[in-house]
């Protein structure tokens, strides 16, 4: 069967935090669990006003779906501490550093530095955007364990997160073991009628898995809903295509590792102008910091984080990697505002417009076929001991 065909027969539970947070943590009794959120006025959060938004669906499931189970529920049950809901201001980019000041629900200001992070075993931090490298850098730093949930929609909710994390984990051991230590990556791909190559050199490094679980004692972050195979790039040429989020599309021409320079295909030309008037002024942020591909059979959520990790979709993002195990930390882009991680996601639903033809890799002096149309290969499908 097709990925789409396997995601409509597929039968999901209803979605459990206690069953989420025994899967991906192991908890022991005693240990406390806080919520954050992020809010453009974090002040709102006294009082939970910023309920009375109705824009504000991300933050209202943090308090429906986490929160209030947590303090009524799930912390009870499982011997745990409910910690606060705490509000910090917007980022405005993915994975940009977090402000110190947050606000608790009763009006105290605190810092997450030396009132959060120390003071919980596990943080779940359910926001607009993305927070898993400046939490995963706290998280080394102070100990604590946690989870990113950013984007967080009803989909979401009913799928990627009501799975069992560790039948995620086998299945993305299975993937990885077939994909680790590849030489090299190229993806084709078909836009306008015609094909471009964007080759990703990998070196032999081993391929490391997103799988969901985050246990024992040692401090790290879960990036949920998880499944996928990624590895951060030592080289990258090449050229492909990407779609801007006004819809407008662009050639991106890749040399020495980063998008060098960006072309009109279609679309707005001032959204191209100003991605090359950003790549000139910090190179940096054209870096190639990942390559990703996704090991779940899961319905598309419209939100990046579930979709990157549907099996047979593509991924690469630019910019910050030090989350990841690269070397592109916030302090070497010219504009602290530029240290972004961006995924570039190539799906059917994402990017109608884009073809990935076929994506395969040099590993072992072989080179195996991976993805082709957005469907796995036939060697993945071996790998998960799945008919051809």
């Amino acid at each position: 069967m097709t990925i789409p065909e396997q995601v409509a027969a597929r039968k999901f539970p209803p979605f459990s935090l206690a069953s989420l947070l025994k899967t991906t943590f192991g908890p022991k009794p005693g240990q406390k669990v806080c919520v954050l959120i992020d809010l453009e006025n974090p002040a709102d959060v006294i009082g939970r006003k910023f309920l009375e938004n109705p824009a504000l669906t991300i933050q209202a499931n943090a308090v429906k779906h986490f929160h209030e189970p947590l303090k009524n529920k799930v912390a009870p049950e499982l011997g745990l501490v409910a910690g606060e809901l705490y509000a910090y201001k917007i980022t405005g980019g993915s994975n940009l550093d977090l402000p110190d000041e947050a606000i608790a629900e009763d009006g105290r200001t605190v810092s997450l530095e030396k009132d959060v992070y120390p003071h919980n075993d596990i943080i779940l931090c359910i926001s607009t955007y993305s927070a898993t490298a400046p939490l995963t850098a706290h998280a080394k730093k102070f100990g604590f364990r946690g989870a990113t949930l950013h984007g967080v929609n009803d989909i979401i909710l009913s799928s990627g997160l009501a799975v069992d994390y560790n039948d995620v984990s086998t299945e993305a051991e299975k993937l990885r073991l077939g994909m680790t230590k590849a030489d090299w990556v190229e993806i084709d791909f078909q836009v306008e009628g015609e094909t471009h190559t964007l080759h990703l050199d990998l070196d032999q490094q081993e391929a490391q898995k997103s799988h969901g679980l985050c246990l024992g004692d040692e401090p790290d972050v879960a990036n949920l809903p998880a499944g996928e195979i990624y590895f951060v790039p030592t080289g990258a040429s090449g050229v492909f295509p990407m779609k801007y989020e006004d819809g407008t599309i662009g050639l991106m021409q890749v040399g020495g590792g980063r998008i060098t320079q960006a072309t009109l295909l279609k679309g707005n030309p001032a959204t191209v102008e100003a991605h090359n008037q950003k790549l000139v002024s910090d190179p940096v942020t054209g870096e190639l910091g990942e390559l990703g591909f996704g090991t779940q059979v899961l319905p598309f959520s419209g939100r990046d984080i579930q979709d990157e990790k549907i099996r047979g979709t593509i991924h690469v993002a630019t910019g910050r990697s030090d989350h990841l195990g690269g070397s592109l930390t916030p302090e070497k882009f010219a504009n602290h505002q530029n240290a972004t991680h961006d995924d570039i996601l190539f799906a059917p639903h994402k990017t109608p417009e884009i073809l990935v033809t076929q994506a395969r890799m040099l590993r072992n002096g072989e080179v195996t076929v991976l993805i082709e149309k957005y469907e796995p290969s036939a060697y993945l499908k071996g790998l998960l001991g799945e008919a051809a």
